[in-house]
């Protein structure tokens, strides 16, 4: 019998890349994978509705996010950075413009989505609010929007994986290592990072292949009427000055509170008070920001109950099972098939940060029988996890990207997004990975 995680998985990113909705692709795979597994019909709907209640923290705090960025929109502030941009552009041709503002721009990108997840850690919340009044600017400058994608995405996994402060120090710190110790693995906080630096080095080897070759050439893309107000929107400095304000109030709400839903609603009201927007207008701006980010929050409840109905019908221990049995003492081919079922389920949950609880308690006894160090075990863990995160239809990483460069609803997100990131990332990690795993 099909193993049901491998066959809901292939089901979804099978829906998926034909264009099905991913709500219903999820929805769909996760019922077939419960009834493979001999689960009822009644018992597979009731752990999917069950499991839906674990994304509705994140679907609400995209909701707000989503009113927050169309209230900073309204200030001026990205368009005003967008126009900055623009002026140094304006009266050259496209094909000489010069690569220093385009590796600039990509630099700014780069250096503030890894900041998002340390320095200032609001995750995806920044890309609907930066991204949408720069499509003027990569339009302008003929960039490949599956390169900004990558950027981003690069941005949003890379510093978790090695940098032990912000996210980082959640999935290093509180999950990896907190999972490795309870699995029985004896290892110190100083190693988890260090073990990690090599696989972390198969997402810049993707990177660097994305800029400089797969999405090198210039890409043209339709001028829209929205996109070309951008460039001479008249902007109003005490908006601004109010914009910056909101942003501060929000960050420090959020690292006060640890809520984006209470940091995002600071900023709604800073923007409200300030006169940005009028206290008529806040159920428009609401509804408009609700719909921006809508899907974004579907799919993550969706794949809250997609994960569920994955750890009912105990597939993934039924895969490690099989390989456990079926490779003998072969270690190489052991680290290997490890991480290839480690990218298998992050694909269908969409987060690495859940995935560690489920891998862990199985990977670490296993890693310990082949006799894997305990730098390589962290290795395969941590890979096995941050796999898929890039490349998943239900992840925050893909979702993130697609819900700022699709705003004019030119950028596809399973084949703009996801099917550039698995390859430029999913990839090398497999290969840096394993690796790791063997050197040690």
């Amino acid at each position: 019998m099909i193993n049901p995680v491998l066959l809901s998985v292939c089901v979804m990113l099978a829906l998926s890349l034909m264009r099905i909705n991913v709500v219903v692709a999820l929805t769909l795979s996760a019922m077939i994978g419960g009834l493979s597994a001999g689960m009822s019909l009644t018992d597979t709907v009731s752990a999917f509705e069950g499991g839906l209640g674990g994304g509705a923290t994140i679907a609400l705090s995209y909701a707000m996010l989503g009113a927050f960025a169309v209230a900073i929109s309204k200030s001026g502030i990205t368009d005003l950075l967008a126009q900055t941009i623009i002026k140094r552009i304006h009266g050259r041709h496209p094909d000489h413009l010069t690569y220093v503002i385009k590796y600039v721009v990509l630099s700014l990108i780069l250096l503030m989505t890894v900041a998002s997840q340390n320095v200032v850690p609001v995750h995806i919340a920044f890309i609907p609010i930066l991204i949408p009044p720069l499509l003027a600017v990569f339009t302008k400058l003929r960039l490949d929007r599956r390169l900004i994608a990558c950027v981003l995405t690069f941005g949003l996994i890379t510093p978790y994986m090695v940098l032990p402060v912000g996210f980082g120090g959640i999935f290093l710190h509180n999950i990896l290592l907190k999972n490795l110790h309870d699995n029985g693995l004896d290892v110190t906080a100083s190693q988890v990072p260090t073990a990690m630096i090599l696989p972390a080095l198969g997402m810049v080897t993707g990177l660097l292949i994305a800029v400089f070759f797969s999405y090198r050439k210039p890409r043209d893309y339709p001028v829209t009427e929205p996109v070309k107000q951008s460039e001479t929107k008249a902007l109003d400095k005490r908006h601004i000055t109010v914009a910056c304000i909101a942003i501060i109030a929000t960050l420090a709400t959020q690292l006060t509170s640890g809520s984006m839903i209470i940091g995002a609603l600071a900023g709604f009201v800073v923007f409200t008070a300030g006169g940005v927007i009028a206290w008529k207008e806040t159920h428009d701006v609401f509804t408009k920001g609700v719909h921006m980010m809508a899907m974004i929050g579907f799919i993550m409840i969706a794949a809250a109950g997609f994960a569920a109905v994955m750890k009912s019908t105990g597939g993934v221990e039924t895969l490690v099972e099989m390989l456990s049995t079926s490779i003998g003492h072969n270690k190489g081919l052991a680290a290997l098939l490890m991480l290839v079922i480690g990218l298998l389920v992050t694909m269908g949950i969409g987060s690495s940060f859940s995935t560690i609880p489920i891998i862990a308690t199985i990977y670490v006894p296993l890693a310990v029988a082949f006799g894997f160090s305990p730098m390589a075990t962290i290795a395969l863990v941590g890979t096995a996890a941050a796999l898929g995160d890039a490349g998943s239809p239900a992840s925050d990483s893909t979702l993130g990207p697609t819900s700022g460069l699709n705003a004019d609803e030119k950028h596809d997100h399973i084949w703009d997004t996801v099917v550039p990131t698995f390859i430029h990332y999913n990839l090398p990690l497999i290969a840096f990975g394993w690796i790791a795993a063997m050197t040690l």
